[in-house]
């Protein structure tokens, strides 16, 4: 019996995707619901992970792949890159059939170039992200700021956060992974989270490119990008950090470790923006560093609530990335993209949402308010340095915080806690 279902906003981006392609591929992190989710609209399934019959169709694959594709469509091919003929096989049916809808293959891991497919899939497969559970998601959102509302100009906001800081940082050391969320036991959830870290340092980083990775050395290096999270540290900085844990680690091995914990979507940086400038001030093309869910994060760090809410530096950190979290779920239902930016004159704003059709907003992340008046300033001074006649002017100015009540400030500047913000 399938466990109840909570909604999500990837619920409509699939059903769209499937009616423009002949199939979508869902990618994303380990228990973030992928498999939960192509499973609602699938009408067949196949779960390449079944113990009792992976062997089984191991051998079917290298004899004649189309057999595994037989059922009724759409058909859900889960973690299809165990047997990644079944992407070619699934783009040749595709033509066969000449239909929309056909199959939805979701994967946790990317394939490493000696097993790639064959075909970039284009024009037949299109893709879509899942991350884990965003605050609306998981209703402890009340959605009253809507950003696509946002977009369309409706900047008279008003609204009143459901979380006190303490609930905030208990959802942030608990996470977005829908187990938790529908369980709702603090203890469960911390285990949860826990295990998958666990798994990711023991297993699963040495497994998804076949090299043995010294699980000292990677826990190492997840506690330091733990430490930079939502920070632009650079290889060099990562590894003079690692050095406080007594364990040195070539920029070549670093590279190599977060190359796999990218392509298991355990990590997932924030590009940088590159808007046209009046000025000529150099913008850096830098990411920052983000875990997909901030609670890997606090769990590398041995970070519980209380502790988090004893070191306010720590936590604005990983509340900024939790923020990142759910504005790229937020971008996405919107057709946009979120960045960070950062410019040679040491100007930064946390995230830039920008559409596809070119509308924008910029973002500054405060926990508290002691420094709003801060973030309005660079919001500003962003706006100032846009040039309007190759731009639009921006959408809005927010500050996005973890305080209670949602305003718009004599200057024009949004303040909206995140947990008022939705699609």
């Amino acid at each position: 019996m399938k466990k109840s279902y909570l909604p999500r906003i990837a619920d409509a981006l699939l059903a769209e995707a499937m009616a423009a392609s002949g199939a979508v591929l869902i990618e994303g992190p380990k228990w973030c619901g992928k498999t939960r989710t192509a499973e609602e609209m699938a009408k067949s399934v196949l779960y390449m992970q079944d113990p009792d019959r992976r062997r089984q169709y191991l051998e079917i694959v290298a004899v004649q792949p189309s057999l595994l594709l037989e059922g009724d469509t759409p058909r859900l091919l889960d973690e299809w890159q165990i047997a990644p003929v079944l992407w070619d096989a699934a783009r040749f049916m595709i033509d066969k059939r000449g239909k929309s809808g056909q199959f939805i293959l979701t994967g946790s891991v990317n394939p490493n170039k000696e097993s790639k497919p064959l075909h970039s899939g284009a024009g037949r497969i299109s893709r879509m992200k899942m991350r884990t559970m965003s605050l609306f998601e998981s209703k402890e959102s009340s959605g009253e700021v809507s950003l696509r509302g946002l977009f369309d100009g409706m900047t008279d906001i008003s609204g009143f956060s459901p979380l006190s800081l303490r609930d905030t940082v208990d959802v942030l050391v608990r996470g977005g992974w829908p187990a938790s969320v529908r369980e709702g036991s603090k203890k469960l959830a911390q285990k949860r989270v826990n295990d998958y870290v666990e798994v990711v340092i023991n297993e699963d980083i040495s497994e998804v490119d076949g090299v043995n990775k010294n699980p000292a050395r990677v826990r190492n290096l997840m506690r330091s990008l733990a430490r930079n999270v939502a920070t632009a540290a650079s290889i060099d900085t990562i590894r003079q950090d690692i050095l406080v844990d007594d364990v040195e680690l070539s920029p070549n091995t670093i590279a190599l470790y977060i190359n796999a914990l990218r392509r298991l979507f355990v990590v997932e940086d924030l590009p940088a923006w590159n808007p046209k400038l009046r000025s000529k001030s150099a913008i850096r093309t830098s990411p920052t560093r983000h875990f997909t869910d901030p609670s890997i994060a606090a769990a590398v760090l041995r970070a519980g609530t209380d502790k988090l809410l004893s070191d306010f530096e720590t936590l604005g950190f990983l509340f900024e990335s939790m923020c990142v979290r759910d504005l790229r779920t937020y971008a996405e239902a919107n057709d946009g993209e979120v960045f960070y930016y950062r410019d040679s004159s040491g100007l930064e704003i946390d995230a830039i949402v920008q559409l596809k059709d070119g509308r924008w907003g910029a973002m500054e992340v405060k926990l508290g308010a002691g420094r709003f008046d801060e973030a309005a300033r660079n919001l500003m001074l962003l706006d100032k340095k846009i040039d309007p006649a190759k731009m639009a002017k921006p959408s809005f100015l927010m500050i996005l915080s973890g305080t209670d009540i949602a305003y718009r400030r004599q200057d024009g500047i949004l303040v909206v806690p995140l947990a008022c913000l939705g699609v």
